[in-house]
């Protein structure tokens, strides 16, 4: 019961986290808001960890390393499908594969559960579909580019699950703090290199233009200012998903991979939740009964 209620919770934050993620990439760029977030996210979890303390050993750091490495590459691959789109369709595929990817290797682990686990964990993927689903008018047939980079984004997502449940119960907090550390640095590496390119090309325009026409006095200023907007925003995402990594470790060490991927990967519905609160968004019909399903899911799952 107690591990049904931290993958809800935990795909709460999650969502949660995702709405201020999505706030924030409208003021700056999504590339941005992944590095702040590793960031605050790297300098809570330091804090906590000589409350909670946790053991430093090669296999934290290697499995926490790693976790980080397909986190970024997660990430880069969600942004980059739902750019293309339509997120209707690409969205809850990544979320389906998610936690596909991690039950699948529960259950060939050995993992086992009761006939209503199993029906549980059918619904619960149902329910995945249905809660991720937005439609949108006009809505059109996703490219085979973009569902490749959904299935591999929803594929890094559930190789993070796993990876972490590869960790040492004595480990505590140190595999996130290695996931952060990691997933930054890469967020920030990548930013830089776009920085570069975009100042390259700037230079080469500039050569290519008159002398009085290459000089760009406002282009400082957009840069300097271009972190702000969605500063606030950015720093609380997080923390926010900082703080689900931390449910969702506790609930991996307390009860299956199986069963708790597929409840953390019902995150949309704390996305869809909020929005409708804070935004004022319509709740789609289908949207509801996924919600239903998904709360008649963990119930299934709780008695299983």
């Amino acid at each position: 019961m107690l591990t049904v209620v931290l993958g809800l919770v935990g795909a709460f934050v999650y969502g949660s986290a995702d709405f201020l993620g999505g706030i924030a990439s409208r003021r700056i760029s999504a590339l941005r808001v992944t590095a702040i977030g590793a960031l605050s996210g790297l300098v809570l979890l330091l804090i906590a960890l000589p409350v909670f303390g946790g053991e430093w050993s090669a296999a934290a750091i290697g499995w926490g390393a790693l976790s980080g490495v397909t986190g970024a590459v997660a990430i880069s691959l969600l942004y980059a499908c739902l750019a293309i789109g339509p997120m209707s369709i690409l969205s809850p595929l990544t979320a389906l594969v998610s936690a596909i990817v991690p039950m699948t290797w529960g259950l060939l682990g050995g993992e086992q559960f009761a006939p209503i686990g199993y029906a549980a964990l059918g619904v619960a993927l149902v329910a995945v579909v249905l809660v991720g689903f937005v439609p949108e008018k006009g809505a059109v047939r996703p490219s085979v580019r973009g569902i490749l980079m959904a299935v591999g984004s929803g594929t890094m997502i559930g190789a993070f699950l796993i990876i972490i449940d590869q960790t040492p119960q004595s480990s505590g907090l140190v595999p996130l703090v290695l996931n952060r550390g990691v997933n930054g640095a890469i967020m920030l590496a990548v930013i830089g290199l776009v920085a570069l390119q975009a100042r390259s090309r700037r230079a080469r325009a500039a050569t290519s233009q008159a002398p009085d026409a290459a000089v760009a006095p406002d282009a400082r200023p957009t840069i300097a200012a271009g972190w702000l907007p969605g500063l606030p925003f950015a720093l609380a995402c997080g923390v926010l998903d900082t703080v689900a990594n931390v449910v969702m470790l506790v609930g991996l060490r307390l009860g299956d991979l199986a069963a708790f991927s597929v409840l953390i990967a019902l995150y949309p519905a704390g996305t869809i939740v909020l929005a409708a609160v804070v935004l004022r968004e319509r709740i789609a019909p289908i949207q509801w009964v996924g919600l239903a399903l998904a709360i008649a899911a963990a119930g299934m799952l709780a008695v299983a």
